[in-house]
């Protein structure tokens, strides 16, 4: 293989490796902001999960776990690790760590729990999905209090909207911080 073969073959292997990241990123995004179009995007329409107490397609997972999210958290992250990808051409195996954490509707006040999903991910039209999940859980249990004094925790609220919707800090466009809290941050306040 020449050099700039070489070199083709390199930058599309990064390039499909950050294309299964961004949707794996999608799929926790679109989770937890209870975004149905953009959890999809995440999915192949003929994809399967299997999430332990659930198997299905990708609009009846939407269905269940938006439900069961709606039902039983005020909200929830669902966030990811270590994440192992083995290219093969248009197909991918992935190993990607993750941590949920769901503040609950009743007690146990906050859950969390660790596993790994582990994906057969397919790049079809130009673009990368899941076509087969396992959900893993590894751990889980019910962490203890941060600590962390009343006025702390409310200070924190103060960096912006959490939302399980479109009104999420992370959809501001362009995302900026008010001038009056760089000027008078939390931090210099007594």
């Amino acid at each position: 293989m020449s050099d700039d073969e070489t070199m083709k073959h390199q930058i599309q292997m990064l390039t499909d490796r950050q294309q299964i990241y961004d949707c794996l990123v999608r799929y926790c995004r679109g989770i937890d902001r209870l975004d149905r179009e953009l959890l999809l995007s995440a999915y192949h329409p003929d994809a399967i999960d299997d999430h332990g107490f659930f198997v299905g397609n990708p609009e009846e997972f939407a269905d269940f776990f938006f439900s069961f999210h709606r039902d039983n958290q005020h909200g929830t992250s669902h966030i990811i690790s270590n994440h192992y990808v083995e290219l093969e051409g248009d197909i991918a195996h992935c190993e990607t760590y993750w941590t949920y954490a769901g503040m609950n509707a009743y007690e146990p006040e906050l859950t969390m729990m660790g596993g790994r999903y582990v994906d057969r991910m397919e790049r079809r039209a130009g673009g990368w999905g899941i076509a087969s999940r396992k959900c893993l859980v590894d751990w889980w249990g019910e962490p203890g209090d941060t600590g962390l004094t009343p006025e702390v925790m409310e200070m924190l609220k103060g960096a912006g909207t959490v939302g399980r919707d479109r009104n999420d800090s992370s959809y501001q466009r362009p995302l900026a911080i008010p001038r009056e809290r760089q000027e008078n941050p939390p931090q210099n306040q007594s």
